[in-house]
């Protein structure tokens, strides 16, 4: 039985991929929920028997078509979605959506960055660039934390 993304049980995992190339961080515009509309980190749920690395490594193919190395670890995050009324399923009053998030610094390994899957645009931005994308807070200190990162691991 597949579990549901929205009103769920429990948490779910999910994987994200920050790769910076030529000093310039890779953005993608989300074409469904959460977050539809919006310019975000590329990402999504980890899958059951799939390793973290596993799953950043899927979603920024099928989210970017970049084949990338997933380097260190960025950030773990909490997105509890507190923005629509919590719904009571079975007894239970659950947020529409409760997501852990683990985030990496990429490299890009090959390809050409393009939308795919539920993506609709891609962007590269420098760190300067970013607030233009209007990203939520969390978005934008992890993609802070990965330039840092980025600069000190001397990467392009």
């Amino acid at each position: 039985m597949k579990s549901s993304r929205e009103y769920p049980e429990r948490p779910l995992v999910g994987v994200g991929g920050v790769v910076i190339h030529e000093a310039r961080a890779l953005l993608i515009k989300r074409g469904s929920e959460p977050l539809l509309g919006q310019w975000s980190i590329p990402g999504g749920s980890l899958e059951v028997g799939e390793t973290l690395t596993e799953g950043v490594a899927r979603e920024l193919l099928e989210e970017t078509g970049l084949t990338v190395r997933v380097g260190p670890l960025i950030e773990v995050f909490e997105r509890i979605d507190g923005s629509v009324p919590k719904r009571t399923v079975d007894g239970v009053e659950r947020p529409r959506y409760h997501y852990v998030i683990v985030d990496y610094l990429c490299e890009r390994v090959s390809g050409e960055a393009r939308a795919g899957g539920d993506v609709t645009d891609v962007a590269f931005a420098t760190e300067e660039d970013l607030a233009k994308f209007g990203m939520t807070d969390t978005a934008m200190r992890v993609l802070r934390k990965a330039f840092a990162m980025a600069r000190e691991l001397g990467s392009p």
